[in-house]
């Protein structure tokens, strides 16, 4: 949808619901004669919900209690209708729902720049699969998730789209740095050092789901690799597992004209319309990349209720091509972005992102109001949140949701004036800006610095790793 479709709908279905939830929190402080006890209350300049769509609230306070948002009121109002135990004011910023990277391989933050400038294909075979196939252990991917996890946190980024190698590990790292993630059960077909065949990977990934999944702050996803690296019965029992733990799929798909021409080779179709006879074609499905679809399968995404984790600067670093993401909102498909592994992309920065996309989509569709900032801001957001099946808790600053959130101070010369924080957010700012980052009313960064992660210690063991990977 377009700003105008989307706000039209959210002023008809949604925001009678957003007044009615207010209203009974109004209702309820009314009737007491004292304010209400709190854990956290945050005062802000501007605050963005993201949820009603192009909203702004100015000199508003985020009232946080038991890890969840509980109001979101004038200041004014909040001095009497609260009682908290701690109370943070930041006079020149604006709050966001903590943003969610839809796609990641965190690990790979240990191979950033490890093999820059190299067409998809030879960059995979030549280099970094070759250095997995050396490197990667369980060590490998916890200690390269753990620094993936103070990269995005310092970057406003609270939720992560993960796939990668030895998946308990990673939730391991996210669960010790207090982040949010949605953990991807790997599969391919050919052997790695974490497992031997397909079957073998969707057994180890079940089992580190049924480990972690008392952690509230851990979602799976099947994460079956790509087309060209997974077999058909191997699609079809991933589909039906799937729909049966209701569990999203996060696949890689139309990255490249190369993997379309394979495909046609080997199928005889395209990828797209595989997947769509395998049954991946649905609600549940996270296309990632989709840089190649014609207008029939972006309709087909749209008509399947299927989102698309688009990447922009890892498009153009690996030479993949222009995502048609114009086309895709304007068809109703649910975009979110995301940064790719550090690998293919250098940073893990959703706000960096965020710029991009929505230049990149002005530029592909002869528009310059193709993706604005209150839908770019959403994209990385709300869009992130219900392609993961989260949109429920977090994606948005409501009343009932988790106090994920992000503070983005604008008051350094290079974003001056600010005549509208979202604009200001999307093209001015940049992850050095963010100030304050809380999870689930946990504070993880502070002033910019990491809270709870302990940085000198997190660079000593990726100095053994860089070693080794030199040698």
């Amino acid at each position: 949808m377009y700003p105008a479709a989307i706000a039209q709908t959210l002023l008809r279905h949604r925001f009678a619901r957003i007044k009615v939830r207010r209203n009974f929190f109004d209702i309820v402080r009314a009737m007491s004669t004292t304010p209400l006890p709190i854990d956290l209350l945050i005062d802000a300049k501007w605050v963005i919900p993201v949820e009603p769509y192009g909203v702004v609230l100015e000199d508003h306070s985020v009232a946080v209690r038991d890890g969840d948002i509980v109001g979101v009121v004038p200041t004014a109002e909040a001095e009497s209708a609260y009682a908290p135990a701690e109370r943070v004011t930041l006079p020149h910023h604006a709050l966001i729902p903590g943003l969610v990277n839809a796609h990641t391989h965190a690990a790979m933050s240990l191979l950033r720049g490890y093999a820059d400038d190299k067409p998809l294909m030879v960059w995979l075979n030549e280099h970094i699969w070759p250095a997995e196939a050396k490197h990667v252990s369980p060590q490998f991917v916890y200690d390269g998730t753990l620094l993936a996890c103070a990269e995005m946190l310092r970057a406003g980024v609270t939720c992560a789209n993960e796939m990668y190698f030895f998946p308990e590990s990673a939730a391991q790292a996210f669960v010790d740095a207090g982040m949010r993630a949605a953990i991807g059960l790997t599969v391919i077909e050919f052997p790695t050092a974490y497992a031997a065949d397909a079957d073998d990977y969707l057994a180890k990934g079940l089992a580190t789901r049924d480990r972690f999944a008392e952690h509230a702050g851990l979602s799976f996803c099947l994460a079956p690799h790509a087309p060209y690296t997974v077999n058909d019965d191997t699609f079809t029992r991933i589909a039906t597992i799937a729909e049966e733990l209701d569990v999203p799929i996060h696949l890689h798909l139309h990255e490249t004209e190369d993997e379309i021409r394979q495909s046609l080779e080997k199928y005889g179709v395209r990828p797209f319309d595989r997947m769509l006879a395998l049954g991946l074609v649905s609600p549940r499905l996270i296309a990632v990349h989709a840089v190649h679809l014609n207008e029939r399968e972006i309709g087909l995404l749209a008509q399947h209720g299927a989102s698309v984790a688009h990447c922009p600067a890892s498009n153009l670093k690996l030479a993949s091509g222009f995502a048609p993401v114009a086309a895709m909102l304007k068809a109703g498909v649910n975009v979110a972005i995301g940064t790719d592994g550090a690998a293919s992309n250098n940073r893990l920065d959703v706000l960096a992102e965020m710029r991009l996309a929505a230049m990149l989509a002005k530029a592909v569709a002869h528009d310059a109001a193709a993706l604005p900032a209150h839908l770019a801001l959403r994209c990385a957001t709300l869009n992130g949140a219900r392609a993961l099946g989260l949109h429920h808790r977090i994606g948005s600053l409501e009343a009932g949701k988790a106090a994920d959130i992000a503070a983005i101070r604008l008051e350094a010369p290079e974003v001056l004036p600010c005549y509208d924080p979202a604009s200001q957010i999307v093209y001015s700012a940049g992850r050095e800006h963010v100030s304050h980052v809380w999870v689930a009313g946990r504070l993880l960064v502070r002033d910019g610095a990491l809270v709870e992660l302990e940085a000198g210690a997190l660079a000593k063991a990726i100095a053994v790793w860089n070693n080794k990977l030199l040698n």
